[in-house]
């Protein structure tokens, strides 16, 4: 899990098993058909690509008033582990707030049910894979390449983290929801984003790995050496914090500490990671933060 703002795991997994994810048998994932070549649409578009030998799955989400007449931010969504994009697309609604907000959802698979996002889950190259999914979408589906977000929970909170280090020229900002950093990359003072990537995260102060975000957005900030900003943030209900702190590099960083939340999606409806009863809806906070937020 990478370097990511308000996360971090310390040396754990947030929300996975630290052993490597199982390899599957061939048969679950290479396969030896002909790759499908999309016809850009509005609705669900489940695709998949060769990727270093093995056949890797996604979902592409456009709004109804698609037409790819003009180009539309894209936001990927990573799932926990073990998941896929279809358990992350019901616990986020993501699908509902493209179709309201009109913009681009990409749901990648996991291999094996994980991310590799360092710590967790598999050892499988997800960052270049990312990159190539998301080239294609910009070339295929019109995607504004300046306008793409990265956000997940758990696994795939924490490999959001990881792409806007190691993806700091694709990505505009991020936002981890119970997700955050450990391992090498919590270690190394030098694992940062070479561009401004900035980041909101959603942790919950009932997880069990709160201590550990807390660890890790307190490296996060001092690596690159964020402020508060303004001094005096809005209101905020009881239960819930938030910090908001600008960066020596340009990019912003919001944390929200939900007190009475665990391992969860704020404001998420369906599922086992959610947490309906939030005062702060992620998806919706994550999105009016996202289009404040455009890669230079």
């Amino acid at each position: 899990m990478p370097a990511v703002l308000a996360l971090a795991t310390l040396g754990v997994v947030a929300g996975c098993d630290p052993s490597p994810a199982p390899e599957p048998a061939p048969s679950s994932g290479a396969s030896a058909a002909p790759e499908v070549v999309e016809q850009p649409g509005p609705g669900d578009h489940r695709l998949s690509t060769e990727w270093n030998g093995k056949r890797r799955t996604f979902t592409v989400h456009a709004p109804p008033s698609y037409d790819g007449s003009r180009p539309l931010p894209l936001v990927v969504v990573m799932h926990a582990y073990p998941g896929d994009g279809t358990e992350v697309a019901a616990t986020s609604g993501m699908n509902a707030k493209a179709d309201k907000e009109g913009f681009l959802v990409l749901y990648p698979d996991g291999w094996a049910g994980g991310m590799n996002a360092l710590i967790c889950c598999g050892g499988e190259d997800d960052v270049g894979l990312i990159r190539t999914l998301v080239a294609r979408v910009v070339q295929r589906w019109k995607a504004d390449p300046a306008r793409v977000y990265a956000t997940g929970i758990s696994n795939g909170g924490d490999m959001s983290v990881r792409l806007a280090v190691e993806l700091s020229d694709v990505f505009a900002a991020v936002a981890p929801v119970s997700g955050g950093i450990g391992g090498r990359a919590l270690n190394d003072g030098a694992y940062r984003p070479t561009r401004p990537v900035s980041m909101i995260t959603f942790i919950g102060g009932l997880d069990r790995y709160h201590a550990q975000f807390t660890s890790g957005l307190n490296a996060w900030r001092e690596r690159l050496a964020c402020e508060l900003w303004p001094k005096n943030g809005p209101r905020m209900t009881q239960g819930v914090k938030r910090e908001q702190l600008r960066c020596a590099d340009g990019s912003v960083l919001v944390i929200y500490d939900i007190a009475a939340m665990g391992h969860s999606w704020p404001g998420a409806n369906g599922g086992p990671m959610t947490y309906p009863e939030s005062p702060v809806p992620a998806t919706d906070a994550m999105w009016d933060f996202f289009k404040q937020h455009t890669r230079s």
